[in-house]
């Protein structure tokens, strides 16, 4: 009888072939960081060699990390992930601590900037539609959609697995074709507008010119480190999400093969299109002019009105098609960030599953689904703690307490992105730690190139927290403080969960 109820109790399955799961690390990566951040590194890199250096560099590095990560993952195909890797390398304090800020900030900020990002989006959209030059959703009304959207998304990826998968690979194509279609728009229009076709404006049709990408390179001075590590930073969130095929590994088929395949492959595809959009903004918009193409922090979409190019990829498609180019700008980011968007309510909840599981969160967040076989509690969760962030930072926003200057999803993005360095790269370097302790153990994937490949990629990481600390201090403290707190509760937790 007690062998019949093991059998029966509802469990996670290997739904996840290896489109699907490429789609998902193309589909988390790639959300508002490659329309938005560019602005943040034109502004910081006044190079264009340099900042494709930014990109170029940072796409190799993640890279790197994924030839040693691929490794770890097919040691420990389980739910959970990174928090998997840092509990067995490492110990459960540490695998608390990942759990604890990823819950808490990275993972919840992330869900929260991405679906505010795609109800901006789809506001603009409609007034694109309809020809509309003011408001037509007030503040509040469009939290309201943002909440509803996570809250919905949230339900999708408890229905299945196969249907948060489906999803995931369904948008995927369309953001990749979307890139594609910016990374050729330049050249498409000019050869139009040379024909007998033609825009009837009275602005003329910038044409593709390599005189943008001047000045390459700095020829006098020291190289600007701060501005370098804060373009970094920018670009880190937007390569952000690479690792996000490790969550979900236990429901991934053939987890020997499609785990290094799906992860590699979809971070090669991601390096080739940041790289190939890049290039076609610049050819189309001068460095200085990319440098302040930023939205206007303020409270109300009335008064963000007042400024059409809120992002590169909108300023870039007004230049390129006319007013119709900032709906078509705007519907290419709201796509992007809703893939975004649901594959981290695909993945990120499979850690609350996986702390539940050993004690270290409440045990029921580890229950599955009787029907849909996912961690429904899991997920309900985390998309509720997304949408009271949202409100949160509304209420922040209303009452002008953040800091001026910086738009608030720049914020919360680097306020994400201090706890996923520290506690992502300890991920990467579990690879020495079972080495070490398993030299023995059957490894259908080694990383190519061990040990200096996982050393490598260990530069990048450390140069942007040493810029972090000399140069936002505040974010810094913040961030050491929450880790600290975490570890305090740990101690707590850690004896309750083992009576």
């Amino acid at each position: 009888m007690h062998t019949d109820i093991v059998t029966q109790r509802p469990h996670l399955v290997r739904a996840l072939g290896p489109y699907m799961a490429t789609a998902i690390v193309v589909g988390t990566v790639i959300g508002s960081g490659v329309f938005k951040k560019p602005q943040v590194v034109a502004a910081n890199v006044p190079f264009f060699g340099l900042a494709a250096l930014v990109w170029i560099f940072t796409g190799v590095l993640a890279f790197l990390g994924a030839l040693a990560l691929a490794e770890v993952a097919v040691l420990f195909p389980k739910a959970g992930g990174n928090y998997v890797f840092l509990r067995e390398g490492y110990g459960r304090w540490a695998g608390f601590l990942w759990g604890w800020v990823e819950f808490w900030i990275i993972r919840s900020a992330s869900l929260a900037a991405l679906a505010t990002i795609f109800t901006e989006s789809l506001h603009d959209v409609l007034k694109e539609m309809i020809g509309s030059r003011v408001a037509i959703l007030g503040f509040w009304p469009q939290k309201v959609l943002t909440v509803t959207v996570i809250l919905a998304l949230g339900l999708v990826n408890i229905r299945g697995v196969r249907w948060g998968g489906g999803l995931q690979f369904i948008i995927t194509l369309i953001k990749v074709a979307s890139l594609l279609g910016i990374l050729t728009l330049p050249f498409v229009v000019a050869a139009w507008t040379d024909g007998s076709g033609g825009r009837a404006s009275e602005t003329p049709v910038p044409r593709p010119s390599l005189q943008n990408l001047q000045p390459v390179w700095q020829t006098e001075g020291p190289l600007p480190w701060r501005g370098l590590g804060a373009a970094f930073l920018g670009v880190l969130w937007a390569y952000h999400g690479w690792m996000n095929i490790a969550p979900v590994a236990e429901e991934v088929r053939t987890p020997q093969r499609n785990i290094p395949l799906s992860l590699l492959g979809g971070i090669a595809i991601v390096i080739t299109l940041y790289l190939g959009a890049n290039f076609a903004y610049y050819l189309i918009i001068p460095q200085d002019e990319m440098a302040k193409m930023k939205a206007p922090d303020v409270s109300t979409p009335a008064e963000a009105d007042q400024n059409q190019d809120q992002t590169v990829a909108i300023g870039f498609c007004r230049r390129l098609l006319g007013p119709v180019g900032v709906g078509v700008a705007a519907a290419t980011i709201m796509f992007s960030v809703f893939g975004a968007l649901n594959g981290n309510l695909l993945v990120g909840p499979r850690l609350l599953y996986a702390m539940g599981e050993d004690g270290l969160a409440p045990r029921a967040l580890s229950a599955v689904h009787v029907r849909y076989n996912t961690p429904a509690l899991a997920i309900t969760v985390m998309a509720l703690w997304s949408c009271l962030l949202v409100v949160g930072v509304a209420l922040l926003t209303q009452l002008e307490s953040l800091e001026k200057g910086k738009s608030h999803f720049d914020i919360l993005t680097d306020f994400a992105m201090f706890g996923a360095v520290i506690f992502e790269t300890m991920a990467v370097t579990t690879i020495f730690a079972f080495r070490r302790k398993f030299p023995d153990v059957d490894r259908p994937y080694r990383c190519w190139g061990y040990p200096v490949v996982p050393l490598l990629y260990l530069i990048l990481p450390a140069f942007i927290l040493a810029n972090m600390f000399q140069n936002q201090p505040k974010e810094v403290a913040v961030g050491i403080g929450f880790i600290a707190v975490g570890a305090l509760v740990y101690l707590f937790v850690d004896v309750i969960s083992r009576k």
